[in-house]
C-alpha cells in the first residue's frame, strides 16, 4: 500500500493496493441466547468510499458492513459492537455508515483526540457510538502506531466523554497497564479493557498485571473483553482458560464476549468465529452466565434497548 502526501505534508487518504478476504464462520454448534452481542469486531471499506487515513501495519481486510452483518447473522448474534481500527485514524465515516446500516442492532467505538469538538462528539453519540478507543502500542522507536490516540489523552477528554455518555476502551501490551491503569481508574469514567488485557498465559496467576486487572475488575472499576484468540494458543486456547475463568469469577456483571472478526494480523491462522462461540459456550458453563455475558452486560454498557 502507498499513500501520497498533500501540500501540507500530511498523508492523503488512499485505497489499498490489495485486500484480504476474511474468514467467514459456519453456524455454531451451540445456539447463542436471544439478543446475543458480539462486542468486538471491525469493518473496513468499501475502500472506494472509505479510504484508509494512515498506512496499515497489516493486510487490509475486505470487510465492509454487508459482509460483517452476514457474519453476525451466521453466528446468531442479533447485536454487535464495531471498533474503529487504527488505519482509519479519527475519521469515523466507515464506522458511522456501518452503524446506520445495522440500525439499532449495532453500537460503535470511535477514535478521537482532544481537538474533537463537542458537536462532533454529539454526532458520534447520535450515530450509535458509545465509547472512544485509546491504544498504547508503540513501534521500536517509541512512536504510537499511526492512527492511534494514546492513554495520555484520556484525562483531557474524560469530562466531555462523560457528558456525551462515552466510555474509554483501552488496548496495550500487558505491562503498559501497570504504568497507567491506577491513574485512569481515578477518572470516574467506565474503562473497557481489550483482549483479556493482552496477558501472557505463561506468566501464570502471579503475574502482577493479571493481579491488577483482576483486582480492578472485582472492584467494578473496569470491564473486560473475553477475546481469547488474542491471548491463548490455538486451536483450543486452553492455556488462557485460567485467565478467562478468573475474570468471569471476579465480576460476571462486567465481562463481555467478542470474536475480533475479521482477525487482522492473523492471516491463515485466523480462527473460525463459530468455533470461538462454541468454546465460550462451553467455558461459561450455565445458561444464566451465558445470558449475562452475551446479552445483559453488553445491553447495559452499550445502551441496547
Amino acid at each position: 500500500m502507498s499513500a501520497s502526501a498533500s501540500s501540507d505534508g500530511r498523508a492523503r487518504p488512499y485505497v489499498p493496493d490489495a485486500v484480504e478476504t476474511p474468514r467467514m464462520p459456519a453456524t455454531p454448534r451451540h445456539a447463542l441466547p436471544p439478543l446475543a452481542c458480539d462486542a468486538h469486531c471491525h469493518v473496513f471499506g468499501p475502500y472506494e468510499r472509505f479510504p484508509l487515513q494512515h498506512p496499515s501495519s497489516y493486510a487490509a481486510p475486505d470487510a465492509p458492513a454487508g459482509r460483517y452483518l452476514r457474519m453476525l447473522d451466521t453466528l446468531g448474534a442479533v447485536r454487535g459492537v464495531l471498533v474503529q481500527p487504527a488505519p482509519y485514524g479519527t475519521e469515523p465515516a466507515a464506522l458511522l455508515d456501518a452503524l446506520a446500516q445495522g440500525g439499532d442492532r449495532l453500537r460503535g467505538i470511535a477514535v478521537a483526540d482532544p481537538s474533537v469538538s463537542d458537536a462532533q462528539l454529539q454526532a458520534l453519540s447520535e450515530g450509535g457510538v458509545r465509547g472512544l478507543r485509546f491504544v498504547e502500542a508503540r513501534d521500536p522507536a517509541g512512536n504510537l502506531f499511526p492512527g492511534s490516540v494514546g492513554f495520555d489523552q484520556v484525562a483531557a477528554l474524560a469530562p466531555r466523554m462523560k457528558r456525551h455518555g462515552l466510555h474509554a476502551q483501552l488496548w496495550a501490551p500487558c505491562d503498559t497497564y501497570l504504568r497507567h491503569l491506577s491513574e485512569l481508574a481515578k477518572l470516574d469514567l467506565p474503562l473497557v479493557i481489550d483482549h483479556l488485557g493482552s496477558l501472557a498465559p505463561a506468566r501464570g496467576a502471579e503475574d502482577p498485571v493479571f493481579q491488577l486487572l483482576r483486582g480492578l475488575l472485582a472492584e467494578g472499576r473496569l470491564w473486560m473483553k473475553l477475546t481469547v484468540c488474542r491471548v491463548g494458543a490455538a486451536p483450543g486456547y486452553e492455556n488462557a482458560r485460567f485467565i478467562h475463568d478468573a475474570f468471569v469469577a471476579a465480576n460476571p456483571d462486567q465481562v463481555l464476549w467478542g470474536s475480533d472478526w475479521p482477525f487482522v494480523r492473523m492471516g491463515a491462522q485466523a480462527p473460525a468465529a463459530d468455533a470461538l462461540v462454541d468454546l465460550a459456550y462451553e467455558w461459561l458453563g450455565s445458561d444464566a452466565l451465558r445470558r449475562k455475558v452475551w446479552v445483559e452486560n453488553p445491553a447495559r454498557l452499550y445502551g441496547f434497548d
